[in-house]
């Protein structure tokens, strides 16, 4: 089965042609970074417009680079949520349009569950794991059974784990995306500089569940409570130092979680996944294996949307043509007992 994937939920307009839910034939991502530098962040007005500027001509190149014919193509997957309401729009209307006029079938996806489903496209991944998605608008901890079929363990009570990375770079100016600017400064930084907190929520319904509110507080107005009194208080040794401790609050309870379901593997996804610092930590756990998707995957890309939808189509899914997006999703809130 060979499927067309769009991805236009935030400021990424992507397209691929992905066979059978693991030979990715392309995957174009067109990123908007440059666009939205000036405002440490996206903008969703611009963002629109620009996935409307854009959709055509990426999908088009999608389809030129996997060498295939339009009418080859088997079926259509679109992300529907959660994501921009307007871009989500965007890639949607086409995505209906283009299934239409060809009379094939058309899906909408959850951009969130393809995260968790993006490494699949490269390894061979056994079912269970505890799956880890980290990005700039969600951190899930999750016991995963089967690509449908997962229980939310943990999530953020506050800010989502990118979000506080982004705030902190702009704050002290280091750059942006945030994530990505912090884990290159970081590496000339001192992550013992300064000793940041991290929450204490390990008790009940609370023991999977992270806060990112304190961290950034505490790295952008009380650095000097938590500074050890030697370092040198450099942009580097705050970076390195906030990273350290941004990404101990959510692999510690990824971890936890993984030992506690005797479960071996914890398989990562979303843009912070291609965080170094939380690479080599989780490689460093010796009773467990963990496994990430290469960096093109970790960011927001068709190839996920395809991949995913394979599997939802092969047990006879589809989505009719009045499907609408969905800005946030009720499905990642957790399920207390």
């Amino acid at each position: 089965m060979r499927i067309l994937g769009i991805e236009t939920s935030c400021d990424e307009c992507s397209a691929a042609v992905v066979d059978n839910g693991r030979t990715i034939l392309s995957n174009i991502i067109a990123t908007q970074i440059e666009a939205h530098r000036p405002f440490y962040g996206v903008v969703p007005e611009i963002a629109s417009r620009m996935h409307t500027e854009w959709i055509i001509p990426v999908v088009k190149e999608a389809i030129e680079q996997a060498g295939i014919e339009e009418n080859t193509i088997d079926a259509v997957a679109v992300t529907s949520r959660p994501g921009l309401i307007g871009s989500l729009l965007v890639g949607m209307c086409f995505g209906k349009a283009f299934a239409f006029s060809k009379g094939i079938p058309f899906i909408g996806i959850d951009h969130i569950e393809a995260h968790l489903y993006a490494p699949h496209l490269e390894q061979d991944i056994s079912y269970p794991y505890i799956g880890l998605l980290v990005s700039g608008g969600h951190s899930l901890i999750t016991y995963v059974r089967d690509f449908d079929d997962y229980d939310v363990l943990g999530t953020t009570i506050d800010d989502a784990c990118g979000e506080a990375f982004d705030k902190v770079a702009k704050f002290y100016d280091i750059g942006y995306p945030g994530g990505v600017a912090i884990d290159r400064l970081s590496k000339e930084g001192d992550d013992r500089a300064f000793n940041f907190p991290k929450p204490s929520l390990h008790k009940g319904d609370h023991q999977y569940d992270v806060s990112y509110s304190g961290l950034k507080t505490a790295a952008v107005n009380q650095l000097d409570l938590f500074w050890n009194g030697e370092a040198e208080k450099s942009r580097a040794n705050i970076a390195a130092s906030f990273q350290r401790a941004a990404i101990d609050i959510i692999a510690n309870k990824a971890i936890k979680a993984a030992r506690d379901k005797g479960v071996k593997k914890i398989v990562a996804g979303g843009g912070v996944s291609a965080n170094s610092y939380l690479r080599r930590k989780m490689a460093d756990q010796k009773d467990i294996q963990a496994i990430f998707p290469s960096l093109k995957l970790c960011t927001d890309n068709g190839a996920m949307i395809a991949g995913l939808s394979y599997h939802h189509l092969k047990k006879g899914r589809q989505s009719e043509l009045n499907l609408n997006a969905s800005a946030r999703v009720p499905l990642f809130k957790k399920n207390y007992p």
